[in-house]
């Protein structure tokens, strides 16, 4: 199952029903697991960690070291889960001393010419869409779906359920269940179409979107609506998932469209 045209080191641990195509390169400290297809011109370079029936395209280059210039070579990796597709010239670095790897969740889709920078924690069912760049130290929740030509400042946290338009620049954190939209970036209401589709209830979604309406509509600042929360509404898994995000930001989150608050 491996071109002869591969340049694929001895050392590398390689699973059953594995596809190589040529002119393709797979470093020693590589794993691969069970029916994954790599195409031609892929390059894993030491530390990939890649799960089951992933696919990768041309051009794709996983585990290069980080474009940081404090990393001295220490060993790390790029870990990608199971059923996860990297399209075309997808580049995705592994991780520094900082955290140690690189991670990529199951069940990905990272459309072409996207970047993943070292130290980034991605979770499962996330959609990149082309051209998007997200810097080291970023974390990004499950089902999230992030726009194409869309950039993450460094140590960016978005919270999961998240839909974030394309061409936006983030510099500050995305709460979960929300759009973002417009420029500068901003609140435009919560996921309420992908929160269906992922079995959500409507009086479930309700609850989220009184949560949001305190945070960003009503005429109080960002403490004073957590606050209020915190007392008038029931404690919910959901609740308790915004409030700690929230309170965990160090940089704050997005604005209110046409608020200006923070």
């Amino acid at each position: 199952m491996i071109h002869q045209l591969a340049a694929v080191d001895k050392r590398a641990k390689i699973s059953k029903n594995v596809i190589v195509e040529p002119f393709t390169t797979i470093a020693g400290d590589v794993e691969i697991g069970e029916g994954t297809w790599i195409g031609p011109n892929v390059t894993i370079m030491e530390g990939a960690r890649i799960g089951k029936d992933c696919k990768i395209f041309p051009g794709t280059v996983i585990s290069a070291i980080p474009q940081d210039l404090k990393f001295d070579g220490e060993d790390t990796q790029t870990i990608i889960g199971d059923n996860t597709t990297l399209r075309e010239c997808v580049t995705i670095n592994r991780g520094t001393k900082a955290l140690g790897y690189t991670k990529v969740g199951s069940n990905c889709l990272i459309m072409a010419t996207s970047h993943v920078a070292h130290d980034c924690i991605i979770g499962d069912n996330v959609i990149i869409a082309n051209g998007c760049g997200i810097a080291g130290h970023v974390e990004i929740g499950d089902f999230t779906v992030m726009g194409g030509l869309s950039a993450v400042q460094q140590f960016g946290k978005i919270g999961k359920h998240t839909m974030i338009s394309g061409g936006s620049l983030i510099r500050k954190d995305i709460p979960p269940y929300v759009k973002v939209a417009r420029d500068p970036i901003s609140y435009a209401g919560i996921n309420s179409v992908g929160l269906r589709r992922r079995g959500f209830s409507n009086e479930k979604i309700f609850e989220i979107q009184k949560i949001y309406r305190a945070i960003f509509q009503m005429k109080m600042n960002v403490s004073q609506a957590l606050a209020y929360i915190e007392k008038e509404m029931l404690p919910t898994a959901e609740r308790d998932e915004i409030l700690q995000f929230i309170q965990n930001s160090p940089r704050g989150i997005v604005k209110g469209y046409g608020t200006g608050k923070e």
